[in-house]
């Protein structure tokens, strides 16, 4: 009986231990993204996409009504690319809330967005993973934006 007892408790460490694990991947890959982001890198930003993934926004635009933009991921890689050097882009992650399932994750992120060190506004990114045999790739990137309700 103590044998049984102790496999079910090895057993379940195990398994928080790969489940914390791959949390911290899963942030790491999402930190790696920000890092190229902040840089203007696109070949580090690559390194965590899968090719080709869908991007979308969610906003209200002038008249309060709700708009969602959808864009291949290559735009956004074009408008990092060719940001101007005048340019600072700044997004700040308060929080990360990680969700993993086998080889799928999915990551909340509120942030902040400060253009050349001004605040201009707030939201939460949903990012969706796929663990592409060990490595956590970014398949899907749905943000909000706003500038109300945020925490300047």
């Amino acid at each position: 009986m103590t044998r049984v007892i102790l496999f079910f408790v090895m057993l379940a460490t195990g398994t928080i231990v790969a489940q914390e694990n791959a949390h911290d991947d899963v942030r790491k890959t999402i930190e790696t993204f920000f890092e190229g982001f902040h840089k203007g890198d696109t070949t580090l930003m690559k390194s965590v996409m899968m090719n080709k993934f869908t991007a979308q926004t969610a906003f209200k635009d002038k008249e309060g009504k709700d708009v969602l933009v959808t864009e291949e991921s290559s735009k956004l890689i074009n408008a990092i690319a060719n940001r101007p050097a005048d340019q600072k882009w700044d997004e700040r992650l308060l929080d990360f809330k990680i969700r993993v399932d086998g080889n799928m994750a999915n990551a909340w992120t509120p942030y902040e967005f400060w253009f050349n060190d001004n605040f201009s506004h707030c939201g939460v990114n949903s990012f969706q993973l796929f663990n592409d045999n060990g490595q956590w790739k970014i398949i899907y990137l749905i943000d909000t934006r706003r500038r109300e309700g945020c925490q300047e």
